[in-house]
C-alpha cells in the first residue's frame, strides 16, 4: 500500500467538498469517507475538521451538509453561461455556441463571469486539460503571468499573458506549442481564467 503525504491527501479532500459546493450541494461526512477511500469516517471528520482549523472551510453546526466555503453565506450558486469551446492550441475562430449553464460561487456579479469548455493540450502544465471547464472573470487587461482567454483578430485562445517591453504575449504551458506573439494591437483580452473544472 503506497503512503499519501497527510497534507496532500487533506488537499484532495478540500477540492472535493469545494467542487461539491459549488455544483450546489455541500458533501457529508460519509460522502468525503467514500470518495477518498477511507476505512473509517473518523478519518474523513479529521481532515473536514483541520480544513476548519486552517480557515479553508467552515462549518455550521448540526447540519449533515454543514461545511461551507468561507466568505460565502450559502451553498447557493449563481449560475453563469457555458458560452462553447475555446482552444488551449492553435488558434481556432471564435464561434460562441451556448452550452447551458454552470453554478458557481464568486465574489463577482453574474455577468461579469461565463465559462468555456478547453480543447486542446497547450495549458497541460498548468493543470488545464482538453475537456476542462474554465471559469472567466470578464476584464479587458490583466497582469503579466495571469491565464487568460484572449482574442487574436476573430480566433479565440487560452495562454498565460507575457507582457514584455509593452509587448503582449501569450505562451503555453506545453513545450510542444510556440509563444504567440502577435502584432501591436492585435490581442484583445476577454477575462483572466479564475477556476477550472474537470469532471472525473
Amino acid at each position: 500500500m503506497t503512503y499519501t503525504p497527510e497534507g496532500e491527501t487533506r488537499e484532495r479532500v478540500f477540492r472535493f467538498v469545494r467542487e461539491r459546493i459549488l455544483a450546489g450541494r455541500s458533501p457529508t461526512v460519509r460522502e468525503v469517507q467514500a470518495a477518498m477511500g477511507f476505512s473509517a469516517l473518523k478519518t474523513a471528520y479529521q481532515h473536514l475538521e483541520n480544513l476548519v482549523a486552517a480557515g479553508r472551510l467552515r462549518r455550521e453546526a448540526g447540519q449533515a451538509r454543514g461545511y461551507r466555503l468561507p466568505g460565502f453565506a450559502a451553498a447557493i450558486p449563481t449560475l453563469i453561461p457555458l458560452l462553447g469551446q475555446v482552444q488551449a492550441g492553435a488558434l481556432t475562430t471564435a464561434i460562441e455556441n451556448p452550452d447551458g449553464y454552470l453554478p458557481v460561487l464568486a465574489n463577482a456579479e453574474p455577468d461579469e463571469l461565463f465559462a468555456l469548455r478547453v480543447a486542446g493540450a497547450s495549458m497541460i502544465g498548468a493543470g488545464i486539460l482538453p475537456g476542462d471547464i474554465a471559469v472567466v472573470r470578464r476584464r479587458p487587461t490583466a497582469e503579466s503571468g495571469e491565464i487568460v482567454v484572449a482574442m487574436v483578430g476573430d480566433e479565440a485562445t487560452v495562454k498565460r499573458l507575457r507582457l514584455t517591453d509593452g509587448r503582449v504575449e501569450l505562451h503555453a504551458e506545453n513545450p510542444d506549442f510556440p509563444p504567440l506573439v502577435p502584432p501591436p494591437g492585435a490581442v484583445t483580452i476577454l477575462g483572466k481564467v479564475i477556476e477550472i473544472r474537470r469532471m472525473l
